[in-house]
């Protein structure tokens, strides 16, 4: 994997660059969609390419691991092969699964002894078996296994979490080193920087991940439930100490502002279930600013769902029909509000990249945010 830095804007760290991997290039900002089992929820392979305009896609370790199964996996010849997906894959370790599994896992030093939430059978998973099971799904970029503390977290635990984390990390780069991929395409090893909301864990953290000199770095443990502000601040610290020629990704957010902001302190990756799990459940994110499609209001609205920008989807059906198709309880419904919101978040972070490369990203993005908050 390669990254190129194209642009920079003069008054902020927000950067154009491009990703090139062996599945194809990445223009960054980029927002990545989340197929957690191989699949974006309610969405088709074909949609995503030709709709939603993705360039890269999510999968989870920890998900895929339990289901199908690395066998099955390895036998159709890896991910991309298996659900139909030629472009650029991402794996998340499974770290923050195992986190949100905090009442079912045991962490030690060797690893996360976890159950399983489909069928309660009990699994380990160390930083060797999770870069090999990595290897079986063949992503282009695979996450190091991490523990993600919870917010709040007590000084002392943020800490010793952090301290495993980095440990874990060096097995999981040696593990890398001593194996090969399985499908003739090389893996990148993103590290991911952990601390809590702890400043000078934070800057030990970025320090530690950065001096592992790997390919690409990643944010990890913000979006938990701390405030905004604060999410801001750690993600802007980390910034300072990560490397500038090489991609930030920072995970697990989020809300259209929220990608704005945290492009204007450096960062070049997002990942969030926010635009299909809301988008499941009826909220629409706009160019105009936030639809509860389920209101009355928007019953006798036949204006197309969101004009702001080009899209099959959203410029094709109106927010009266989609209002119906959810009070119906139509499934139709929840894809349409699916394509559309991921669509959107695309065609954000497009316009972002095009502020930058134009040198106006901060006077843009003081005019979107308020926009985007808004609730219609």
């Amino acid at each position: 994997m390669t990254f190129e830095l194209l642009a920079k804007d003069e008054l902020s760290q927000a950067r154009a660059g491009l990703i090139t991997t062996a599945h194809g290039q990445i223009e960054t900002p980029i927002f990545m969609p989340v197929g957690t089992v191989g699949s974006v929820k309610a969405v088709t392979q074909e949609q995503l390419k030709s709709d939603i305009k993705a360039q890269i896609i999510l999968g989870n370790t920890y998900h895929l691991y339990l289901r199908p199964g690395t066998e099955v996996l390895e036998q159709a010849g890896g991910l991309h092969k298996f659900n139909g997906w030629d472009r650029p894959l991402l794996t998340d370790s499974g770290g923050y699964q195992v986190f949100s599994l905090a009442a079912n896992r045991k962490l030690n030093e060797e690893g996360a002894m976890f159950q399983s939430h489909i069928d309660g059978s009990k699994h380990l998973f160390t930083p060797e078996r999770v870069m090999d099971i990595q290897r079986s799904i063949g992503a282009d970029i695979i996450m190091a296994f991490d523990e993600c503390p919870p917010y709040p977290s007590e000084y002392s635990y943020a800490q010793k979490s952090m301290e495993l984390t980095h440990r874990w990390l060096v097995r999981c780069a040696q593990r890398l080193a001593e194996t090969e991929p399985l499908y003739g395409h090389e893996q990148t090893l993103f590290p991911i920087v952990q601390g809590s909301t702890f400043k000078d864990l934070r800057q030990a953290s970025a320090e530690f991940v950065a001096a592992m000199e790997c390919d690409g770095n990643a944010i990890g443990g913000l979006s938990v439930g701390e405030p905004e502000e604060m999410m801001y601040e750690m993600c802007g610290l980390c910034c300072q100490y990560l490397p500038t020629d090489k991609p930030r990704y920072l995970m697990g957010v989020g809300t259209p502002w929220n990608i704005l902001e945290n492009i204007a302190l450096g960062v070049d990756m997002f990942d969030c279930v926010m635009p299909t799990r809301n988008g499941r459940n009826g909220m629409l994110f706009t160019s105009q600013g936030v639809i509860n499609i389920k209101n009355k209001r928007w019953a006798n609205d036949f204006s197309v769902i969101d004009e702001g920008f080009e899209s099959h989807t959203s410029n094709y059906y109106s927010k009266a029909y989609l209002r119906h198709l959810f009070v119906a309880g139509e499934i139709l419904g929840m894809q349409i509000a699916s394509i559309h919101n991921l669509a959107f978040y695309l065609h954000l972070v497009k316009q972002a990249r095009e502020h930058i490369v134009k040198g106006d990203y901060i006077a843009w993005k003081k005019a979107m945010v308020p926009i985007l908050k808004q609730r219609l």
